[in-house]
C-alpha cells in the first residue's frame, strides 16, 4: 500500500514560482523501476500529464506545455518528489496531483496505481 501527500500549492502572480512536494509512504519495498508523476486538472478540463520521474534512475519526462519551465526531481532519502514550477502562467492554474506507477514510465493516467489528494495552484494575470 502506498500513500501520497502533496503540498506547496497556492496563489501566485504570473511569472512567479512555486515548488510542489509529494511525500510517498509505502508499506513495503519501493522498487527503483517505479515512477512518480504529476498530473493536473483545470476546472472544466480533462486531467493532463505534467511530468514524471523514475524513482531509481531519475529519468524524467515532461509535457510540451511545461518544458523549460517546470523541473521534477526526487529526494530518495525523504521519499519525496518535487515539482519546481517557474515562469508560471494563468493557464497553469489547476489541481496538481502526484501519482505512482508501479509498471514503469507512462504519460497515461490509467497506468498509475496510487494517487494523492492534490494541491491547488492558482496563477493570476
Amino acid at each position: 500500500q502506498v500513500q501520497l501527500v502533496e503540498s506547496g500549492g497556492g496563489l501566485v502572480q504570473a511569472g512567479g514560482s512555486l515548488r510542489l512536494s509529494c511525500v510517498a509512504s509505502a508499506s513495503g519495498r519501493v522498487f527503483s523501476s517505479w515512477s512518480l508523476g504529476w498530473f493536473r486538472q483545470a476546472p472544466g478540463k480533462e486531467r493532463e500529464f505534467v511530468a514524471q520521474i523514475r524513482w531509481g534512475a531519475g529519468t524524467t519526462n515532461y509535457a510540451d506545455s511545461v518544458k523549460g519551465r517546470f523541473t521534477i526531481s526526487r529526494d530518495m532519502s525523504k521519499s519525496t518528489v518535487y515539482l519546481q514550477m517557474n515562469n508560471l502562467k494563468p493557464d497553469d492554474t489547476a489541481l496538481y496531483t502526484c501519482a505512482l506507477n508501479r509498471q514503469g514510465f507512462s504519460v497515461r493516467a490509467n497506468d498509475y496505481d496510487y494517487w494523492g489528494q492534490g494541491t491547488e495552484v492558482s496563477v493570476s494575470s
